[in-house]
C-alpha cells in the first residue's frame, strides 16, 4: 500500500482544498489587457482548482477559505456549488462597501500565442483569504469528526501572509492527527514572496506532508534543492538530474511518500511537450508523453495533474496509473479556457486509455 488512505464509508469528504480562490479577468482569445474592450470572467485558484476538478470527476469535495459576502464573492460560491463542491466551510466576511478591509482577489491574465508568453497580473492585496487567522475554521471538527480522506493545499496560500502560513500549519496538524493524507503544491510565485521567505516558512510544514508537488524551480526556490542540467529559461529538463534531486528530498524528509512534477517544454505559446513523473516509495514512474500538445490555455495545467493523480490514489489505482491519470487530466485541462476543469470522467478515461481525438458522433 503506497498511501494509507482513510476509507470512504467513515468519512464525509474524499478531498478538501485549503486556499484562496480569485476571479480572473481575461481578454477574449489572445488579446491584450491594455487594448481589450471586454474581459471574460473566470474562477480559479491553485488549491480550489483541485477540489473543483475532482467534484467534476464524481468525488465528494469541499473548499476551505474566506470570501467577501458580495456579488463578486458569490461568483465563486456559485461556481463551486454548481459542480457539487461543498462551500459551506468558507468563512464569509462582511463587505464594508469599499473593500478597504476585505475584498475578493482578482487576476488579469493574457493567454499567449507564438513567441508571446501567457502573463498574469495580480490584483489580490488585502483579500479576505489573505486576512485569514488561526481559529477561523474548526479544522479538528472537519478532519476529525466529519472525516476527510485527503487535504490539498500549497505554497500560493502559504505565501499570502503570516496569517495564512499559520492557518496552513493549523490545518496540516489537524489533518495528520486525523489520518488524512496531505498533498502540498510548492507553487513558487516570485510576485508573492522571495525564495528566502519561502524556505523559512515551508520548512515548518514539510514534516506534515505526504505528497509534494512541484517543478524544478519550485524545489529550488521553496526547499533549496538544486537541479543540475536545467537551462536558465527552464525550457528543457534532464529527468535523471530531477530524479537525483527528488532522492535528496525524500532522504532529508522521510515522511514524504510521493513526489510529483509536470515536465513542460515550451515550443510556443500554443505548442508544448507535456508529461509527468511520479516518485512513489523509492521508484519513479513516467507518464505517456504528449508531444506537440496544442494548448488553448495553459493556466491550471499543473492543478490538472494534481487532480488526476489524487483521483488515482483515492480510487486505488497503481502508481503508474496515477501518473498517467495526472498527465492526461493536465493535458485535457489545457484544451479549454479558464483555470478550472471542464473535463468529465468519461473524457479523462478516454485519453488515459490512449484514445484519440477522432470526432465522436
Amino acid at each position: 500500500m503506497t498511501l494509507s488512505i482513510r476509507d470512504s464509508i467513515s468519512t464525509k469528504y474524499d478531498l478538501m482544498s485549503l486556499g484562496e480562490c480569485m476571479v480572473r479577468l481575461s481578454p477574449p482569445g489572445h488579446g491584450r489587457i491594455e487594448f481589450s474592450p471586454t474581459l471574460e470572467v473566470w474562477v480559479g485558484g491553485g488549491e480550489y482548482n483541485v477540489a473543483y476538478a475532482l467534484a467534476r470527476l464524481g468525488m465528494r469535495t469541499g473548499f476551505l477559505s474566506r470570501l467577501v459576502d458580495n456579488p463578486v464573492g458569490r461568483i465563486i460560491l456559485n461556481h463551486g456549488r454548481a459542480v457539487g463542491v461543498d462551500m459551506s466551510h468558507v468563512v464569509m466576511a462582511k463587505y464594508d462597501g469599499v473593500g478597504k478591509t476585505d475584498r475578493v482577489g482578482l487576476n488579469f491574465t493574457e493567454v499567449g500565442t507564438g513567441v508571446r508568453a501567457s502573463v498574469t497580473m495580480y490584483d489580490r492585496g488585502h483579500s479576505a483569504a489573505m486576512n485569514m487567522k488561526p481559529g477561523m475554521i474548526d479544522f479538528k471538527d472537519i478532519f476529525g469528526k466529519q472525516g476527510v480522506r485527503w487535504l490539498h493545499t500549497g505554497g500560493i496560500f502559504t505565501a499570502l501572509s503570516d496569517g495564512t502560513a499559520q492557518v496552513c500549519k493549523e490545518a496540516l496538524v489537524a489533518a495528520k492527527e486525523s489520518g488524512t493524507i496531505v498533498s502540498y503544491d510548492l507553487n513558487f510565485r516570485s510576485k508573492l514572496w522571495s525564495a528566502k521567505e519561502a524556505q523559512a516558512k515551508t520548512k515548518d510544514l514539510v514534516p506534515y506532508i505526504d505528497c509534494l508537488i512541484g517543478n524544478e524551480e519550485d524545489f529550488q526556490k521553496v526547499l533549496g534543492f538544486e537541479v543540475e542540467g536545467v537551462d536558465e529559461n527552464l525550457s528543457a529538463l534532464d529527468t535523471s538530474a530531477y530524479k537525483k534531486m527528488v532522492e535528496k528530498v525524500v532522504k532529508t524528509y522521510p515522511n514524504i511518500k510521493v513526489v510529483g512534477t509536470t515536465l513542460r517544454e515550451v515550443k510556443s505559446g500554443l505548442i508544448n511537450n507535456w508529461s509527468a513523473i511520479l516518485y512513489v516509495n523509492g521508484q519513479f514512474y513516467e507518464s505517456r508523453q504528449y508531444k506537440d500538445l496544442e494548448i488553448e490555455d495553459r493556466v491550471g495545467g499543473g492543478d490538472g495533474f494534481s487532480s488526476g493523480f489524487a483521483y488515482g490514489f483515492l480510487n486505488g489505482k497503481t502508481p503508474q496509473e496515477c501518473v498517467d491519470l495526472g498527465a492526461a487530466h493536465g493535458a485535457l485541462l489545457q484544451t479549454t479556457r479558464g483555470d478550472s476543469s471542464q473535463i468529465d470522467l468519461d473524457e479523462l478515461m478516454h485519453v488515459f486509455k490512449g484514445g484519440s481525438a477522432r470526432i465522436k458522433r
